[in-house]
């Protein structure tokens, strides 16, 4: 039976050496081979970047006991990681990202559009990220039917890590939305308890908006891991905001993020 993979685009620099530390922690727990992937414009570039990622997978695979393997793909950021993610059965994503003032072009402000081209979880990390042991991840509810998919993944990750999970809410006036909040609570506190996670659920006010409230409150109690849907319906736009996946990604205390793409649910 083949090993799970875990994807990991690189364009050898100092932040991608980061996504390749937080790959080789959940490689090592999941018992997952990892695939590193670059990307080129044009069949010219070929030559020059695949020895260059081979001797880095085989370098990486020597050192951390791992497999380790490296390919190049021709063709553009915003399709072809998710395409090869999908071509291998990838389990999950793992990106640098320089920030939102940096390499905007790969993640930036262009991050979901990389993201939202895969099925497949995303994790983000920044150059000066901290480690991958995960043992704090913060969930902020995002009040859509989706959620039941984002602690799948978050859970999982827990279960490796021995995590405790925090679960928080925008405190709201609006009768209709914090029903749905407490629905919603009500359903993780049954689904983490059923797994035997620990976890802690909080309605918190808003400061500003809702990725301020996040990034402030993973702060706060030192979160590892913020896990957060790619996207959010439009019904609750006014609470979470429009750049709210964005700022969350590229938060200023270089927070790893997860990112689950929704899955069409039938009924």
């Amino acid at each position: 039976m083949s090993q799970p993979v875990i994807l990991v685009p690189t364009d050898f620099t100092k932040v991608a050496d980061t996504a390749l530390s937080h790959a080789v922690r959940i490689a090592r727990q999941s018992n997952s081979e990892i695939k590193l992937i670059h990307v080129v414009d044009n069949a010219d570039e070929v030559k020059a970047t695949k020895k260059i990622i081979e001797d880095v997978a085989e370098r990486a695979a020597e050192w951390y006991k791992l497999k380790v393997s490296g390919a190049i793909r021709i063709g553009n950021i915003f399709e072809d990681i998710g395409d090869a993610a999908a071509e291998l059965d990838a389990k999950l994503v793992i990106m640098g990202t320089h920030g939102l003032k940096g390499i905007q072009h790969l993640v930036g402000g262009y991050a979901l559009k990389v993201i939202t081209h895969s099925q497949i979880p995303f994790i983000v990390v920044q150059e000066a990220a901290k480690e991958g042991n995960y043992k704090r991840i913060v969930v902020p509810l995002d009040l859509s039917k989706d959620t039941k998919q984002k602690l799948g993944i978050t859970a999982r990750l827990a279960e490796l890590f021995h995590s405790e999970i925090k679960v928080i809410s925008p405190k709201t006036s609006d009768e209709f939305l914090n029903n749905q909040i407490f629905r919603n609570i009500a359903f993780t506190k049954k689904f983490l308890s059923e797994r035997n996670i620990p976890h802690t659920t909080e309605i918190i006010d808003l400061d500003g908006s809702f990725a301020n409230t996040v990034i402030g409150y993973a702060k706060k109690v030192d979160a590892d891991l913020i896990s957060i849907m790619s996207h959010q319906t439009m019904m609750f736009s006014n609470i979470f905001g429009e750049s709210y996946q964005q700022k969350v990604l590229t938060n200023d205390a270089g927070i790893p993020v997860i990112a689950v793409n929704p899955k069409p649910v039938t009924v």
